[in-house]
């Protein structure tokens, strides 16, 4: 199928379309792919999901550990690095195999949900028995060793 020299990797990186704790999400470690799907600016970062928090690599401040991990569907920016942790739900059962993925809402930039556009787009669609659906977006904290701040 694919031809490759010893030297070089093939590494082919699907853009994945499933259910996550909050909304209908597309997942992927390639942001370029998600930024041409979405039609999103570069400049605009993705959230980094974890599949836990020994994955996690961004030093959280010591004061804000114990919020960390009693936070349900809630999304940080730590030193302007966007991330969240999704611990147990099929969301998690997708990371098993890469230990983080890059995270966008499955939609047009700015637009809602639309299944044809999502299903056209995504690669490897993951779908259980109560199928896809539009949720409330997760809430994103602004977090520093001093202050908290909700952005969403």
């Amino acid at each position: 199928m694919f031809n490759c020299t010893p030297r070089f990797s093939c590494k082919i990186v699907a853009i994945i379309l499933t259910q996550t704790d909050t909304t209908v999400g597309f997942l992927s470690q390639d942001k370029r792919k998600l930024q041409t799907i979405k039609s999103r600016p570069s400049t605009k970062e993705f959230i980094k999901v974890y599949k836990n928090f020994l994955a996690l690599n961004i030093r959280v401040p010591k004061n804000r550990h114990k919020m960390l991990r009693r936070s349900k569907k809630t999304s940080f920016i730590v030193k302007n690095r966007a991330f969240r942790v999704a611990v147990d739900n099929l969301h998690s059962q997708v990371l098993r195999a890469n230990s983080w993925n890059f995270s966008s809402s499955a939609n047009e930039s700015g637009q809602n949900y639309k299944r044809e556009f999502c299903v056209q787009k995504a690669d490897i669609i993951i779908e259980d028995k109560s199928s896809l659906f539009e949720g409330e977006a997760s809430t994103l904290l602004k977090m520093n060793t001093k202050k908290i701040r909700k952005l969403r």
